[in-house]
């Protein structure tokens, strides 16, 4: 498989007025294989949030070469690595950030406002994804009707809206109860699977490792281990 991203060499330091400097990441080669479900695992503070955040051009890495989609991203201006990053990827964090005063079809369509691009069928392609996400009859309800689970869905589904090739997931599951964490990894599932999109998921679960098609350990900024997981639900 060709990579979605690759990383050679990675460090990435953070100094402060008062403190020394801090290591995150070591010297981290990885590559995130086209069509791939990566699941990220490791103690708080080993390095995991970082390395997604690096390899989606939203962290300077202090060391190293950061490449997407045959792209070397900080070879290009921050405009150019801004659009790239919109043409190619979605996110969902650990807390829904969605907009109170917002439908959620509004919420979903976001990422198109923000490309700067005609999207005739932006309407219609949010409540695709709503109803991919169970939400279809909810378009026009307000995030602060929705439970924490339904708003992480709105998340996904917005994280889809621009028919990105890579899902970035930084701990998505983690502020739900276990039913709730169920159907969103499932939704995950069903997208890698029927869409064939990349993911890359950072979660300090073990338990959701048997979703992925490969699982990466982290500790101490280095990767620790590497390989597909006997247990994973991949092609």
């Amino acid at each position: 498989m060709t990579a979605a991203v690759s990383l050679r060499g990675i460090g990435k330091s953070y100094s402060g007025k008062d403190a020394a400097s801090f290591a995150a990441l070591h010297d981290v080669d990885l590559d995130i294989e086209t069509n791939e479900f990566l699941v990220i695992t490791g103690r708080s503070g080993c390095g995991k949030t970082t390395l997604l955040n690096v390899a989606s051009g939203l962290a300077t890495p202090t060391s190293g070469t950061v490449t997407v989609d045959g792209v070397d991203i900080w070879s290009i201006s921050d405009a150019e690595r801004s659009g790239l990053r919109n043409r190619t990827m979605g996110f969902v964090f650990q807390f829904p950030s969605l907009i109170p005063g917002l439908s959620l079809e509004q919420n979903v369509m976001l990422p198109l406002e923000f490309s700067g691009v005609e999207h005739e069928d932006g309407p219609q392609r949010a409540r695709e994804l709503l109803d991919l996400v169970g939400l279809g009859h909810r378009t026009e309800a307000l995030p602060r009707e929705l439970s924490a689970g339904q708003q992480q869905r709105v998340v996904v589904a917005r994280a889809l809206v621009n028919r990105p090739t890579l899902l970035l997931a930084d701990e998505p599951s983690s502020d739900l109860d276990e039913e709730t964490e169920d159907e969103i990894m499932q939704i995950f599932s069903r997208v890698h699977s029927e869409q064939r999109l990349t993911i890359a998921m950072v979660t300090h679960a073990r338990n959701l490792i048997p979703f992925g098609t490969r699982h990466l350990e982290m500790g101490d900024g280095t990767v620790r281990a590497d390989g597909a997981d006997p247990g994973a639900n991949g092609d």
